[in-house]
């Protein structure tokens, strides 16, 4: 599994490189704000929702403090896709939040 601090993740945003942001925190936690772009999928759905997740494009994973994502990191790295855990989760996160 690979990592990256949110600061790292928002320099790749801002030069325009290719990749899927996958939100894996609960309904109630996207409600204060997302990463703009971001897909939420809950961890609990990851394995059920591959069929949402483009194989063909790096997945960076974000929760609240970074062990959910961890997890779904592991789920979807045993199925294939290459992920990179965001290190710190949202707690770090210093962008723009979408609403």
């Amino acid at each position: 599994m690979n990592f990256i601090t949110a600061e790292e993740l928002l320099q790749k945003i801002d030069a325009g490189e290719q990749f899927s942001i996958i939100d894996v925190r609960e309904k109630e936690e996207v409600a204060n704000g997302i990463i703009p772009g971001a897909k939420h999928i809950p961890l609990g759905q990851i394995e059920t929702s591959f069929d949402q997740i483009d194989q063909t494009v790096p997945q960076y994973i974000v929760c609240k403090a970074g062990g959910r994502s961890a997890m779904a990191c592991e789920i979807l790295e045993e199925n294939g896709y290459t992920v990179t855990n965001i290190v710190g989760g949202m707690q770090e996160w210093e962008g723009e939040l979408q609403f």
